[in-house]
């Protein structure tokens, strides 16, 4: 079920990894049959790992590159937990512990939790309560032989991987979605990206150090960084995003005597909806990116949570719509491959989430990478943040395990698809009936949730009168602010603040507003710029 292009890889492994055999992988109808010749750890705190749900057909590819030559030294430090490992022994029959501080889970005051959640395709609100499913999850439901996960295993201390039963999900999902072309990958389940690209941070960089990101990214990625002391050398882009060419520049002209600090080793880019210019790459600019990588030994952290919010094609509003993907092989097909997929190195760290596309409070994510890295990880979560809640991982479980399955999820997503194809044709048909053309340009994005509008500050009667970028670019917010639209400045989001810049930029987002509310505020936007540039 994976995409098709993710197959014929023209990258090619700088080492052992440069001959390789791709099978086929996992897919949809594979799953029931594979599941019932693995066995599911249900104990408290059970140990698991992504091996443990992989197919076979995952061992017959390469090993991954290692990586020991750009972990920090806090991260080679790390030794496991004495705590967690003694876990292990508790699935020893008629072992009594005492050797742990797990409390009794007659002691956890709840006994049952009812959630009501949509049964595929009825995924509406109105749909959801008058066809919803109750599925209950219940303090010995294991005991009682109803459910591989209960309240008495989600609501005690974990492993740092996650529980089991999600890990399962996510590997599963992994491989029908990404199937990463070496054999040694991992999951591990985290309390959000965030926290996934703070822990990246502390185990791949030390003080001093550069990362190499688009120069325009995440401000809370750069914001985690900052403190640390990490800075950014920013990429150049274009309307796909991260330009290769630009990214080999920084790195074949990196000046240690002049920045200060070696050459980094390190690539952070949202490929798909990149927040926030909502450019996305195609799968030959992932190609070109991955080859420079290889070039120059780069690790790329690949941040991801507007994966599935790719799109349907724009069409204008007198335009025929473009229907939604029949099925589920063509919903796989149709997504841009990922570097994951293209990944023969094993120099990719993807950041999963589903606060996107399922809810961010429920702040539970994860990571893939090679066995290597993601072992690094479950020793740094073990002494943080340990693991994410148990309660949102029961919830999710009982929600794309029992109730969905891997199909309905897809069926989900595929309505996320077409939900989020409707509101950025909203927003850019907005923008083209009601922001004046000769200041203001954009390219409709094909994927996440942010719209990234150029103005022509220039031309700026202000700028015209020796006003600077900065000065221009607050007048303009606050004439929106005042007409009671609010919009993101561009320069929030700069990597390099050291640069100049020479344009300017508003992001608006189309995540959350009604149709009608979006093309309100985008059209208060424009009376905001043609009363800034004197055009009414």
């Amino acid at each position: 079920m994976s995409p098709p292009a993710a197959v014929d890889i023209e990258v090619t492994g700088v080492t052992d990894t440069s001959s390789m055999v791709i099978p086929d992988p996992l897919t949809l109808d594979d799953v029931k049959a594979w599941r019932a010749k693995t066995k599911m750890p249900t104990g408290v705190a059970a140990m698991a790992n992504s091996d443990m749900f992989k197919s076979p057909a995952c061992y017959n590819k390469p090993s991954a590159k290692r990586w020991d030559h750009i972990l920090s030294a806090e991260a080679k430090a790390r030794k496991s937990s004495t705590l967690k490992a003694a876990a292990k022994y508790l699935k020893q029959p008629g072992m009594i512990s005492l050797g742990g501080g797990l409390p009794s889970s007659e002691y956890f005051p709840f006994d049952h939790i009812d959630i009501k959640v949509p049964e595929p395709p009825r995924f509406s609100e109105d749909e959801m309560r008058k066809y919803g499913k109750v599925a209950r999850a219940g303090r010995h439901d294991i005991r009682d032989g109803t459910s591989e996960y209960d309240l008495e295993i989600a609501l005690n201390y974990g492993q740092a991987t996650g529980s089991g039963q999600m890990l399962r999900f996510v590997t599963e999902h992994t491989e029908i979605v990404h199937n990463p072309p070496y054999s040694d990958w991992q999951c591990c389940l985290t309390p959000g990206s965030t926290a996934s690209w703070d822990a990246t941070l502390r185990i791949f960089c030390e003080r001093g150090d550069y990362i190499i990101t688009e120069e325009y990214t995440f401000s809370t990625a750069l914001e985690t960084a900052h403190p640390l002391g990490i800075r950014a050398a920013a990429v150049k882009m274009d309307e796909q995003g991260l330009l290769p060419e630009s990214l080999d520049d920084v790195l074949t002209n990196w000046d240690e005597k002049a920045r200060g600090a070696r050459k980094p080793y390190l690539l952070y880019t949202v490929p798909s909806g990149q927040n926030p210019t909502g450019a996305t790459q195609s799968i030959e600019r992932r190609r070109e990116v991955y080859k420079v990588a290889q070039k120059h030994d780069l690790y790329i952290v690949e941040d991801e949570p507007y994966y599935f919010l790719q799109m349907q094609p724009y069409t204008r509003a007198d335009g025929p719509s473009v229907p939604a993907p029949s099925n589920h092989k063509e919903f796989l097909k149709a997504l841009i491959p990922s570097f994951l997929s293209i990944d023969v190195d094993g120099r990719v760290l993807r950041l999963d989430s589903f606060s996107k596309v399922v809810s961010p409070g429920s702040r539970v994510a994860w990571i893939v990478a090679s066995e290597q890295i993601v072992e690094r990880f479950t020793r740094h979560f073990e002494c943080s943040t340990q693991n994410p809640s148990g309660i949102s991982q029961l919830i999710l479980f009982k929600l794309l395990d029992e109730q969905w399955g891997h199909s309905g999820y897809l069926d989900w997503l595929i309505n996320l698809r077409m939900q989020y194809t409707n509101r950025r044709n909203t927003i850019v048909q907005a923008c083209e009936k009601y922001l004046p053309t000769e200041v203001a340009s954009w390219t409709p994005p094909t994927a996440g949730m942010f719209h990234w509008i150029q103005v022509d500050w220039k031309k700026h009667p202000k700028a015209i009168a020796g006003e600077s970028h900065d000065a221009i670019e607050e007048a303009i917010f606050n004439a929106a602010t005042e007409r009671n639209v609010l919009v993101s400045r561009g320069s929030w989001f700069k990597a390099d603040s050291t640069v100049d810049e020479d344009g300017m930029f508003f992001r608006a987002t189309f995540a959350a507003a009604p149709a009608d509310k979006i093309t309100e505020a985008i059209k208060r936007f424009g009376e905001a710029l043609r009363a800034e540039f004197r055009l009414c």
